[in-house]
């Protein structure tokens, strides 16, 4: 079985997550979106509600599921079985960061391969952190959200 880990922040998921999320499904049997947790970043939403939105998002497609982790990505792919790691891409500067995270997990595990999808076109100013300037702000970053997250903002 192919397993991948989607690792991220997600806060809050936007359309460039699912935009990823849902052409790599092709490419793997299951894709365990990796809610990270992280005790230096003050997330504007918390864990359990991120995870919820992509359990909504694909309640009718068991090959996603999503989880919260902490610690080191490579490790939390250990525990799970899984032998891939998704990231997307918008942006060259994205690339040369991330390859510098998967030249260390492939350091730390050379059995676990790190995948990179790019962002299609039109998701690619589609950042949390600007949506999460606009939300704070009390603008209008629904075109940038699925709609699972714009029905909870709305409440």
């Amino acid at each position: 079985m192919r397993i991948c880990l989607f690792p991220g922040t997600f806060d809050p998921v936007t359309l460039g997550h699912i935009d990823i999320i849902n052409r790599a499904l092709p490419l793997f049997d299951k894709i365990v979106v990796g809610v990270g947790t992280n005790a230096a970043k003050n997330p504007m939403f918390s864990a359990e509600q991120r995870m919820a939105w992509f359990n909504e998002i694909y309640k009718d497609d068991k090959r996603v599921e999503s989880i919260a982790y902490e610690g080191l990505t490579i490790d939390y792919c250990k525990k799970i079985g899984a032998k891939f790691i998704l990231r997307g891409i918008r942006f060259v500067s994205d690339f040369e960061y991330e390859k510098s995270i998967a030249d260390a997990n492939r350091t730390m595990d050379n059995n676990i391969e790190t995948v990179f999808l790019t962002g299609e076109p039109k998701y690619t100013s589609v950042a949390s952190t600007i949506v999460r300037d606009i939300l704070k702000n009390g603008g209008d970053a629904s075109p940038f959200l699925p709609q699972a997250v714009i029905n909870f903002l709305k409440k």
